[in-house]
């Protein structure tokens, strides 16, 4: 699909919503049937060539319920809070651009547009390229205790796989991480609870994570509960 011309985007209808629902992209994620529903991601496409990269998530009729929702709400404005909580803990997640649902006859709408996380790979594709073991040992170390912040904090991932979490080496050589598709994230207020889920989830989809970096991660997860920051700077 061709880049839309500032004459074209302005030909669009004319609510932010409709700019963001319509606008162009290719889909890295095709849209799914889930939920009662469907959803997707795009990476959209824009004449300005300065801007960052955009992730769309569009989703029709795809909804959560509970006691506060029983009829159901778009589970993308229940990612929209984790991501505002996730950044009240200090813990890295995609800049939000745009967020917002509607009702269109009669069925949910929403949108979540987000940046790109520039130099960042996901877990998967950082356990398909070599690293030094100290790189290797560094990255575990940060990623155990963003778990262990995350968790500590209140909230459940609630689909900690290896293709959601999201690391970066920085030019001083240490790793920073960040959390992505929090649309499954929910408050647990029992750490344990959060903890066996999670980490048990990541166990399940690791990837090619060899079994002696899991067990490192859990060890140093276990040690980072000790600490009410999760080691991480304040």
């Amino acid at each position: 699909m061709g880049v839309l011309s500032e004459q074209a985007l302005a030909a669009l209808p004319s609510t932010e919503f409709d700019r963001w629902w319509y606008s162009p992209g290719e889909w890295v994620e095709p849209a799914n049937q889930r939920r009662g529903g469907e959803s997707g991601v795009r990476l959209l496409q824009h004449w300005d060539t300065s801007r960052p990269l955009l992730f769309c998530k569009r989703q029709s009729g795809h909804l959560y319920r509970s006691l506060r929702h029983p009829l159901g709400r778009p589970t993308i404005l229940r990612e929209l809070q984790a991501y505002r909580a996730l950044a009240r803990l200090g813990i890295r997640t995609p800049n939000i651009v745009y967020c917002a649902a509607r009702k269109q006859a009669g069925q949910w709408q929403a949108l979540l547009v987000t940046e790109a996380l520039p130099g960042f790979v996901s877990l998967e594709q950082w356990y398909g390229e070599p690293h030094a073991p100290q790189l290797n040992q560094v990255m575990l170390q940060r990623l155990a205790v963003t778990l262990a912040r995350l968790h500590l904090g209140g909230w459940q991932h609630g689909c900690c796989y290896a293709k959601h979490l999201f690391v970066k080496v920085r030019s001083d050589g240490d790793v920073d991480i960040a959390l992505l598709d929090l649309e499954k994230s929910r408050r647990r207020w029992r750490v344990a609870s959060a903890s066996r889920r999670d980490l048990g989830q990541l166990d399940r989809h690791r990837g090619a994570m060899p079994d002696a970096d899991m067990a490192y991660l859990r060890q140093v997860y276990q040690q980072a509960l000790n600490d009410p920051w999760g080691g991480l700077p304040r």
